[in-house]
């Protein structure tokens, strides 16, 4: 077992090697569908989004400019995944929505993040999971509340 600073100071490589391979499981999975993380998040996120989602929100959502959601949002309303639709308090915003095929995508994508899910944390209690996620949930306030201040 490392020591308490060991593992303080591994902790963030630890998370976003974990990110990484969590990542990169998805994408092997969802390659044989013509699927990369590139298509597949932005479908998750639009699917798993309250309302209709704008394109600067999720860019946001992504951490992506403006120009390259333009052209991630293109190739998936070409591959028929989505829509966007003038909204009516405001024509100039597009709301993105998905299609029929794109519902069907997004399902697909959801039953393959479950059994990712499954396998990765198996073995880990709930009870564990609960707590790794209170952890990595304050870490994300935190960092959120120090990009403003400068901190």
């Amino acid at each position: 077992m490392p020591r308490k600073s060991d593992a303080r100071a591994a902790f963030g490589a630890l998370v976003a090697q974990t990110a990484r391979r969590w990542r990169r499981a998805m994408d092997r999975r969802l390659q044989p569908y013509g699927l990369t993380e590139a298509t597949w998040l932005p479908l998750l996120r639009v699917a798993r989004a309250p309302s209709p989602m704008r394109q600067k929100d999720l860019a946001a959502s992504l951490s992506l400019d403006g120009s390259s959601v333009v052209r991630l949002l293109d190739g998936l309303q070409a591959a028929g995944l989505i829509e966007r639709r003038e909204e009516e308090d405001d024509r100039r915003a597009k709301a993105i929505v998905l299609t029929a095929s794109g519902r069907r995508t997004v399902d697909h994508v959801e039953s393959v993040a479950r059994q990712i899910r499954d396998e990765a944390l198996k073995g880990v209690s709930d009870r564990e999971v609960e707590t790794a996620s209170r952890v990595l949930a304050h870490i994300c306030r935190v960092l959120d509340d120090g990009e403003g201040g400068g901190r």
